[in-house]
């Protein structure tokens, strides 16, 4: 896998749940954990850039009708001091530099890289000889090369004309005044029952940690959403945003070894990488993949970038979705 850097439609106003509706809670009880030590959002840890202004404090009343504070979080809906990209190679003969990556087919494990030779053989990696993501005369590859592209394949129901694309969007299609608004607990609060992710929360450079990609809709119009190497990639309605912990925009933040900060859930729990310094993995995990331990109190470990997710479900309260004026 090649290297990769480590942090380096008006208002779109997600008062997050984010995880949108968040959460409407799911059948399944939250587990009985240690609460004795309650971490929220350290700020100081984010990205220089990754705010648009200064955070806030704010009053705010969750999902579940608790009165809490909450950090108003504004972004441009871009990875603070990073430039995303690339994304699709531009022919079969491009090597991994030129491009992004990808899912593994396996769903587990790292991602895959979009060079010329894996868009050339996508027929034999899915076994489906439908795949024609490149001209075979020129052996140019088939992208979104435009805005109308972009809007036409990036959705689950890709438009036929973009279809057998390697779809790529840019910063440049969003609205000039476009952003991202989150609000989140200043102290994480346990909910009686865990949630569904459908946002899972924030990076530390600002980007959102998204939800599943819904990978079905898009190898079944024979298109690759591709990602750059840090696992995510832009659509209009979200900007950047990460699918994967692809290993940029984090920090280490113990000094114990542990695995490093990605950034906060919905609920305010941190969410940590899936690997230790000594790469272990946690054990015992609960379903949301969350654990909890002395020092960090509860948190996630994020699961591998391939899984097309960060973490199972949310443990804690999260915000109401703001109301229309």
């Amino acid at each position: 896998m090649k290297p990769i850097m480590k942090l380096a439609q008006n208002l779109v106003y997600i008062v997050i749940s984010l995880g949108f509706v968040a959460c409407q809670a799911t059948e399944e009880t939250a587990m009985n954990v240690d609460s004795s030590k309650v971490v929220g959002i350290d700020i100081s840890l984010f990205a220089d850039g990754a705010f648009l202004k200064e955070p806030e404090i704010v009053d705010c009343e969750t999902a579940a009708g608790t009165q809490t504070s909450c950090y108003l979080l504004t972004t441009a809906g871009a990875p603070g001091m990073r430039q995303p990209g690339p994304f699709c190679p531009r022919t079969i003969d491009d090597d991994a530099d030129q491009g992004g990556v990808w899912f593994s087919k396996e769903g587990a494990g790292d991602l895959v890289d979009i060079d010329g030779y894996f868009i050339k053989n996508l027929s034999v990696y899915y076994d489906d000889e439908n795949w024609a993501l490149y001209d075979l005369e020129t052996g140019k590859v088939r992208y979104t090369a435009t805005k109308a592209a972009c809007l036409g394949a990036a959705k689950p129901d890709v438009e036929e004309q973009y279809k057998q694309n390697c779809i790529e969007c840019l910063m440049s299609y969003l609205d000039d005044d476009f952003t991202r608004t989150y609000l989140i607990p200043v102290t994480p609060i346990a909910a009686q029952q865990n949630g569904r992710v459908r946002t899972v929360g924030i990076a530390l450079d600002g980007a959102e940690l998204s939800g599943s990609a819904p990978v079905g809709a898009i190898l079944g119009a024979y298109t690759i959403a591709a990602f750059d190497d840090c696992g995510g990639h832009i659509n209009v309605h979200q900007g950047y945003h990460y699918h994967a912990a692809a290993g940029c925009a984090t920090v280490d933040v113990s000094d114990d070894g542990y695995a490093p900060l990605i950034g906060y859930a919905a609920d305010g729990y941190a969410i940590y990488g899936m690997l230790d310094a000594a790469g272990n993995e946690a054990e015992s995990l609960d379903e949301c993949r969350g654990i909890t331990d002395a020092v960090r109190g509860y948190h996630y470990r994020a699961a591998s970038p391939s899984e097309n997710l960060f973490i199972g479900c949310l443990h804690g309260e999260t915000v109401r979705p703001a109301r229309p004026n």
